[in-house]
């Protein structure tokens, strides 16, 4: 469910035109709709009601200080995977007893922050790892609450790069060598072991893999307790997909109906992660129109938005809905949305039909809210967008659009080189 609807042939972000924002902003720009996300938010989380749980926004899916601002205010914690995603949740007051610290390469740096803030757990990845939060926290004559990532080998059934909890991913700990490490962990002095847990993969449209990886995770957690150990905490990640297209992703109840079948008498705190089910379809993209072009083999339209804005297409080959912001009489025609960027991978759609647009209009990418912005960069020298946060007949730039002085400000020229 979202909140971009036709009115009277014109799109809306709930009250507000998306012309409107488009003019006054300037393109390409992201649009999120308040109401989308409050939604999405309390659907996902009201679906666990009857049990224990945090729900931990993941940061990386869009980290916009605000997005996680209003989370934190609806009672949500973050999941993050670096330094830089701690200091966005700390600048938007999430409490540091809801942040749940994840990722394969943490630097001491990030490790030392994060020891300070006193954050709610580490979900180690990694022996070395341990050793060295164990190593940090002695130091800093603190104990480290970690939580174990497990790897349970199961194949999600998504695409290659954002599956997670197979043995060949980088992943987790292996569930034949979690014991072992939990017992190594028992021996530090510095170390608390307080959770159990696993992430498989994103844009998971079945629940089967969930389930499966639980019962994994669920029978070391028996196995654990047996042998002394006191977990309080089970984190089932996130994954949880979204519709694009044609799929059919499970809704967050259902989700939870399945896990919960699971989990009589766990006597966890449940922490789940989810990114994209909250973010994805509330938010756009909006691009503007440069030029069309025709030749022997392609229709293509041309616009100002390209891959360094939205780079899942050419990335992943993903495939994002577009339509008209003004929906005209226009016969349809087969055409690839492109960028302006020099590499024949830059489009945001092939072989797709659509209205054939003119210079100047305004075309809608939907679904974008999440992996859009917080996977932008500068390539070719182009400004990040704007991000507009859409509420009721209010709008909002939560951030500003980069300008080519923001380029190169951090940048200097040595004196040897200086005129």
């Amino acid at each position: 469910m979202h909140h971009f609807q036709y009115k009277a042939d014109e799109l809306y972000c709930e009250e507000v035109p998306v012309r409107l924002i488009a003019e006054k902003t300037g393109t390409p720009c992201y649009i999120y709709s308040h109401a989308t996300l409050s939604h999405h938010f309390t659907t996902f989380d009201s679906a666990f009601t009857k049990v224990a749980h945090l729900i931990c926004y993941a940061v990386k899916a869009n980290s916009n200080i605000a997005i996680l601002k209003l989370f934190g205010s609806m009672g949500g914690g973050v999941d993050i995977v670096s330094g830089g995603e701690l200091y966005r949740a700390r600048r938007a007051a999430i409490p540091p007893d809801r942040v749940v610290y994840s990722g394969v390469g943490k630097t001491l740096e990030e490790i030392d922050f994060a020891l300070r803030e006193k954050i709610l757990m580490f979900n180690i990845e990694s022996t070395q790892e341990l050793d060295q939060i164990n190593r940090r926290a002695e130091a800093m004559g603190t104990k480290a609450s970690i939580s174990l990532r497990i790897n349970p080998d199961i194949d999600p059934n998504t695409h290659p790069y954002i599956s997670t909890g197979m043995k060949k991913n980088k992943f987790g700990i292996s569930a034949d060598s979690a014991l072992r490490t939990c017992e190594k962990a028992k021996t530090l002095k510095s170390i608390e072991i307080v959770g159990l847990g696993c992430h498989i993969g994103s844009q998971l449209t079945d629940v089967a893999p969930f389930v499966d990886a639980l019962r994994r995770v669920r029978s070391l957690i028996d196995r654990l307790r047996q042998t002394g150990f006191h977990i309080r905490y089970l984190d089932l990640g996130g994954g949880l997909g979204i519709v694009y297209d044609q799929e059919a992703p499970p809704q967050p109840h259902e989700y939870a109906k399945a896990l919960l079948g699971e989990l009589e008498n766990i006597d966890c705190t449940l922490i789940f992660e989810p990114g994209r089910v909250i973010v994805g379809n509330a938010g756009i993209l909006v691009t503007k129109v440069l030029y069309t072009k025709r030749n022997q083999a392609k229709n293509f339209v041309i616009t100002d938005g390209a891959m360094n804005d939205l780079i899942r297409p050419s990335l992943y080959g993903s495939y994002h809905y577009i339509q008209p912001v003004l929906r005209g009489v226009g016969e349809t025609e087969i055409v690839d949305v492109v960028g302006p960027i020099c590499e024949s991978g830059d489009f945001l759609a092939r072989d797709r039909g659509l209205p054939m647009p003119a210079a100047g209009d305004y075309l809608a990418v939907m679904s974008a809210g999440a992996y859009g912005f917080s996977m932008s960069s500068n390539y070719n020298s182009r400004p990040r967008a704007p991000e507009v946060l859409v509420k009721g007949g209010q709008y909002f730039v939560i951030r500003q659009r980069e300008t080519w002085e923001d380029l190169v400000q951090p940048e200097t020229i040595p004196d040897f080189l200086a005129d």
